[in-house]
């Protein structure tokens, strides 16, 4: 399993649009074979802030993530916007366990 994390940030005037083009792509994204979770979310306060979540079977998985018409459009959507900052991580290895 591989995990991908972030917080991508948008201009003010952006965040209608990236949420729309977040909304459509993570509906096709979680019936994708090897997406285990997909969240794209926005940060309580901070509306023009959004939390990336994701887990994903294996490497593979997620190159064809990549490869996908939605995936194409959300990036062309988040072109039309101003991205203020975007900070995504792939965490691969660990075990994931229950919290306490």
């Amino acid at each position: 399993m591989l995990i991908v994390t972030g917080v991508v940030e948008v201009a003010a005037d952006g965040v209608h649009k990236a949420r729309a083009a977040a909304q459509a792509m993570v509906a096709e994204t979680v019936e994708e074979p090897g997406c285990l979770i997909y969240e794209f979310s926005q940060v309580l306060g901070q509306d023009s802030r959004f939390r990336v979540y994701e887990e994903w079977r294996d490497q593979a998985a997620l190159d064809a993530h990549f490869a996908t018409p939605h995936m194409a459009a959300f990036r062309a959507a988040l072109g039309e916007v101003d991205v203020v900052s975007r900070e995504i991580y792939r965490v691969v290895g660990g075990e994931k366990q229950p919290l306490g």
